[in-house]
């Protein structure tokens, strides 16, 4: 890219807003000529569960964009050498591929590039609508509509880290935050989708904790983080074999230099060449605590199935499938050679497990609101006013 061309280039913001809304309006309305008519709480919940399917769309083609090199296809942001699509710049990308031809700017990176990009913002214009149309109708819904407005405000930061991913150059800790962010994002629109719907889950009686739900969540996060620094550090490979590593039980790692956050790619902390150890010692990272998310999967997913609930034992199905998923595309970018298909199989798993428990999570908290409440409604006098604000429904 040319020095005198900015990494922030705002001139074709507005269409890049209009062609988002374009694309936003073809789910728009799908989603509206199928929900006329129904109540105002289904057609939020019908809205963010399309809005949930693109985010997994979106996290997919991000993976994709990783995985074949393409994060610097348009090395500025947010359009293209200033344009609104590599059609505008195929000048530019012609110079940068001609003087590089297997570098960060070709004509094939730079659309998937801004394929990424426009999807992500029509799923932040859809997320704007969501939460625009739960703030009007508040009133009408089972919950407050604060977990839209969280979704609102944590879609915008993912545009920031977006932008920091290409003005850093993707810096490992910058595009790692960006992996964890979208899932946070699927995380509140999972949360936000439950509360429309109210569906408090019966396996609460059986004594399954929501905070033993929020700690294997955690630990999917945890292993997730570790899976991005993987991918993020290209330390896939660093590891041949399985389940040795490089032919040994125990190999040779680099810790302190593989786990030093602020470096740019490829360098530690101290701009020196990043010795290959400390690609092992990430890898090995990620494989040893698989072990220990394997474990706490399995006996949520046991506990599940034994508490007699249709629903639970339908989330414990969904949790073993899932295991089963990821433990087949991991095994597979290692004895493959990571492959592109594996990875995205196993990018999307990884939401899966994400947005499945977030679900439980919500589920089984509702239905401990529901528990909590009935002791008040109980006592409420015959013909008297409602206990608290608005209360969650069962179902």
């Amino acid at each position: 890219m040319d020095a005198a061309h900015a990494l922030i280039d705002w001139s074709p913001l507005l269409r890049l807003l209009g062609l988002a809304a374009v694309i936003a309006l073809l789910p728009l309305s799908w989603w509206w000529l199928r929900q006329r008519g129904a109540p105002l709480p289904r057609k939020l919940a019908a809205l963010t569960a399309l809005i949930l399917f693109l985010t997994v769309d979106l996290i997919a083609v991000g993976a994709f964009t990783r995985l074949t090199d393409s994060g610097l296809g348009c090395p500025d942001w947010p359009g293209c050498y200033g344009e609104l699509s590599p059609w505008g710049a195929k000048a530019e990308i012609s110079a940068a591929q001609a003087a590089q031809p297997t570098g960060p700017v070709t004509h094939g990176k730079a659309w998937i590039e801004m394929l990424h990009r426009y999807l992500a913002m029509a799923v932040g214009a859809l997320i704007l609508v969501a939460a625009a149309m739960a703030w009007r109708a508040r009133d009408q819904l089972p919950h407050s509509p604060w977990w839209a407005t969280a979704t609102l405000f944590w879609v915008l930061v993912q545009g920031a880290f977006g932008k920091y991913t290409v003005t850093l150059k993707l810096y490992p800790a910058v595009v790692t935050l960006h992996l964890l962010g979208a899932q946070l994002l699927l995380a509140l629109l999972v949360l936000q989708h439950e509360s429309f719907r109210a569906r408090p889950l019966a396996v609460a009686r059986q004594r399954l904790a929501p905070a033993w739900v929020a700690v294997v969540l955690a630990l999917v996060v945890m292993q997730i983080a570790l899976g991005g620094w993987v991918s993020t550090n290209y330390a896939v490979l660093a590891c041949q074999g399985f389940p040795t590593c490089n032919g040994q039980w125990w190999p040779q790692m680099d810790a302190a230099h593989g786990f030093t956050l602020l470096r740019h790619l490829g360098q530690t902390g101290q701009g020196g060449a990043l010795p290959f150890d400390a690609l092992v010692a990430i890898h090995m990272a990620h494989r040893l605590f698989a072990v220990v998310l394997v474990l706490a999967l399995v006996a949520l997913a046991v506990a599940l199935r034994r508490s007699g609930d249709a629903v639970g034992r339908r989330y414990a199905l969904a949790l073993g499938g899932l295991l089963l998923w990821q433990l087949a595309s991991g095994l597979s970018n290692v004895v493959l050679g990571w492959p592109i298909a594996a990875a995205l199989a196993h990018s999307v798993g990884a939401a899966g497990l994400v947005a499945v428990l977030t679900s439980l999570w919500a589920r089984l908290r509702q239905a401990q609101s529901v528990t909590a409440l009935a002791p008040a409604v109980a006592r409420r006098p015959a013909g008297g006013g409602a206990v608290g604000a608005r209360q969650p429904r069962a179902s």
